[in-house]
């Protein structure tokens, strides 16, 4: 099993910025990947961004328009999702995720979820 704990939501001015980082803890795997989706309330889980622990390779939804950018400390097990230019729309419970595999669709492992608050 892997846990995964993260930190660093909070509230913070449209137009600001916040990180968040994620830490795993526990089994990991040769070549995993881990991640971020955010939900609104009375909304879907979203995708957000991902990345190879192991190759660095990168994904990000459609929304993120270069804002948020996602890195790892792979010695650390650790990525963080550094979010720039905030909108109220952004506000979410932001979840990190874990795959066991860097070329598996669906996240494997969840957190508890950190919550992000945009205030116009």
């Amino acid at each position: 099993q892997m846990q995964l704990v993260e930190s660093g939501g909070g509230l913070v001015q449209s137009g600001g910025s916040l990180r968040l980082s994620c830490a795993a803890s526990g089994r990991t795997f040769g070549d995993y990947a881990m991640g971020w989706f955010r939900q609104a309330p009375g909304k879907g889980r979203e995708f957000v961004a991902r990345i190879s622990m192991s190759t660095g390779r990168t994904r990000y939804g459609d929304f993120v328009k270069g804002r948020f950018l996602i890195a790892r400390v792979s010695a650390k097990n650790t990525v963080d999702l550094q979010m720039n230019s905030l909108k109220p729309e952004d506000t979410a419970e932001y979840y990190c995720a874990a795959y066991r595999n860097s070329l598996s669709k669906d996240p494997d492992y969840w957190g508890q979820g950190t919550q992000v608050t945009v205030s116009s």
